[in-house]
């Protein structure tokens, strides 16, 4: 649990600290119908980081080698803490910066939810140890 701990602080400190760059640098962090390009870029810091936790709690927990499910597992506990820290840091910017309500938010919330989900199936995919038998 302390892999997913770490690595989870990271995506959502990370996460977090996104948010309050995209408002400083005029990027409209409200839910629009717009697509703009540079959202992309808030999918690069859970991917990154969750690969990077799974494959370490792989290398140092589990010896080199790791299951589907053990990958995947890892990467949901790693993902469920930086997504309650990145929703900590939501709520502060909600209230504090734009002054706005979670309700507008929460499409974001679900889509990042969703993008976690496939990552982590992605990751998961990736990392897990290739059978002898095949």
């Amino acid at each position: 649990m302390k892999n997913a701990l770490i690595y989870g602080a990271v995506i959502g400190a990370l996460s977090g600290i996104w948010i309050f760059v995209m408002h400083l640098a005029g990027i409209s962090t409200k839910p629009t119908t717009e697509f703009q390009p540079i959202e992309i870029t808030s999918v690069i810091i859970p991917l990154v980081v969750l690969y990077i936790g799974v494959r370490s709690y792989r290398e140092n927990e589990m010896g080199g080698r790791i299951t589907f499910l053990e990958a995947l597992i890892e990467g949901w506990k790693i993902l469920l803490v930086g997504g309650v820290i990145a929703i900590f840091f939501a709520i502060l910017f909600i209230n504090y910066v734009t002054a706005g309500s979670i309700t507008a938010f929460s499409a974001q919330i679900f889509g990042a939810l969703l993008v976690g989900l496939l990552s982590s199936l992605a990751v998961s995919l990736l990392i897990m140890s290739r059978s002898k038998n095949l």
